[in-house]
């Protein structure tokens, strides 16, 4: 009877990783599909715009007149997307330039120089900061961040500059957390050898734990980055959404992301109008797709090394 138990358990056992394995498959290949899915939807869809509607490539990401109900004295649509794309890049790495100097100094002060003090009142700051809705960043940049420049830049306060100073607020947080994740790997046997050469505190931080540690840094801001050039409704609330190439930082401008938001449920699916949406969103799903592709190179190079 023992022997029969046993050998029945033991079915039992084989019978349910089967099964489990089968789930993790089908769940697996469902997310796979879901993927796989959105990004075909996106790409036929956005690629209507020059298949079907005939725009060429060229116009429409290197002219600067967004008139989509509109043509020109040659019957061509004026679909020139640069102001948006120039904007979507100004304000993301003017974001990036502002905040991964504080979001690093933040990162090497909790890890490094009070790890007491950060862990127990700092990282929960961040936390907090982390997990506030980005329509809340708008608000408060609408009410705040847009009235101090106005009054020291003068215009209308709306533009990359406004965007720009939300934007670094949102991106520091997730910059600092990933951050400290990698500065605070960093094994301590190279911090006491560096010590024990006669380096000092500071000579270790910057040349042994930084280096060290540069992977994952450079991961945390190339994180920052895609958040900050897939945000939308904060940085519509900011930069004015006036499809022109800017003259100033202090300028209405407008994003990929804003127009999306503002024009989308205004159009007709089909339609030239609707189509140049569409190819707007394809320009965002690329980047991101670029910046998933770079994380995993720098991940590449650090296991390399």
């Amino acid at each position: 009877m023992g022997k029969l138990a046993e050998k029945f358990n033991l079915k039992n056992k084989a019978s349910l990783e089967k099964r489990g394995k089968r789930i993790t498959l089908i769940c697996t290949l469902l997310m796979l599909l879901i993927v796989v899915t959105i990004i075909a939807m996106v790409t036929v869809k956005g690629m209507s715009t020059f298949v079907v509607n005939k725009v060429s490539i060229g116009e429409f990401l290197f002219k600067s007149d967004w008139q989509p109900t509109s043509v020109d004295q040659n019957g061509r649509p004026l679909v020139g997307a640069l102001p948006m794309i120039l904007g979507s890049f100004a304000v993301t790495f003017l974001s990036i330039l502002f905040s991964t100097p504080f979001a690093i100094g933040a990162a090497i002060y909790m890890v490094e120089i009070s790890p007491e003090i950060g862990k127990k009142y700092l990282q929960p700051i961040i936390e907090l900061l982390v997990g506030i809705p980005s329509v809340v960043y708008g608000m408060i940049g609408l009410t705040v961040v847009v009235p101090i420049v106005r009054d020291i830049f003068g215009g209308t306060g709306f533009g990359i500059l406004s965007g720009t100073i939300v934007l670094t607020i949102m991106v520091l947080p997730t910059i600092t957390s990933l951050s400290i994740d990698a500065i605070a790997s960093v094994d301590n046997s190279q911090r006491e050898a560096s010590l024990g050469l006669g380096a000092t505190r500071w000579q270790t931080i910057y040349k042994v734990v930084i280096r060290a540690a540069l992977p994952g840094v450079l991961t945390a801001i190339v994180l920052g980055m895609a958040r900050a050039f897939g945000e939308a409704l904060a940085v519509q609330m900011v930069i004015g959404n006036t499809s022109i190439i800017p003259e100033s930082l202090t300028t209405p401008a407008s994003t990929l992301t804003s127009i999306l938001t503002m024009s989308m449920g205004n159009t007709i699916p089909g339609q030239l109008e609707n189509n140049v949406l569409w190819t707007l969103a394809l320009i965002l799903m690329l980047m991101s797709l670029f910046f998933i592709a770079l994380i995993h190179m720098i991940g590449r190079e650090k296991k390399d090394d």
